[in-house]
């Protein structure tokens, strides 16, 4: 059994002029939010094994108070095509993770939310994420068989918090 963990990064700040997207990083309830997602990890035994994170900022800043909150004491890598693919490119890299029971993703939406609405074949997991997911929402999909057969329908959505749950 594989757990998927897909996290949005937390709320950012507006672009100041001449900024990149890109570039952008969290404000002052972004960093609240990330930190205390990372204590939410933690307290209900969610931590992976394995991150994937988002070369974005605002990602990475988000993951570094998750995992440090969270007790992360696993591998990370960074993906740069996070910030620029869809949905289909997020199950590409998470497909590739073989030797991870459970993987977090750390990236942007609409593709964090469009991969968790994909993912999860449970009808109240549809009416739960069909209401958005917002900066620092968290779903955690649980898995039978590896990565590699991940396809649409195929998890069962185990919890799903946000920022306003905590």
């Amino acid at each position: 059994m594989g757990r998927l963990l897909l996290l949005r990064h937390a709320k950012a700040g507006w672009a100041e002029p001449g900024m990149r997207d890109f570039d952008r990083g969290l404000d002052g309830n972004g960093f609240q939010e990330a930190t205390r997602m990372g204590a939410a990890l933690r307290e209900a035994g969610y931590v992976p094994d394995h991150a994937i994170c988002s070369t974005a900022r605002r990602a990475r800043e988000t993951w570094e108070r998750v995992g440090r909150e969270s007790g992360f004491s696993g591998r990370v890598t960074m993906a740069e095509t996070l910030y620029s693919t869809d949905a289909a490119g997020y199950l590409g890299l998470i497909r590739g993770f073989e030797d991870a029971r459970s993987l977090i993703v750390v990236g942007h939406n609409p593709m964090t939310e469009d991969v968790a609405f994909a993912l999860a074949n449970d009808g109240r997991a549809h009416d739960k994420l069909g209401q958005g997911f917002p900066t620092a929402g968290l779903a955690v999909i649980d898995f039978e068989g590896p990565w590699s057969d991940l396809s649409p329908g195929a998890g069962r959505l185990v919890a799903f918090l946000t920022p306003a749950d905590l």
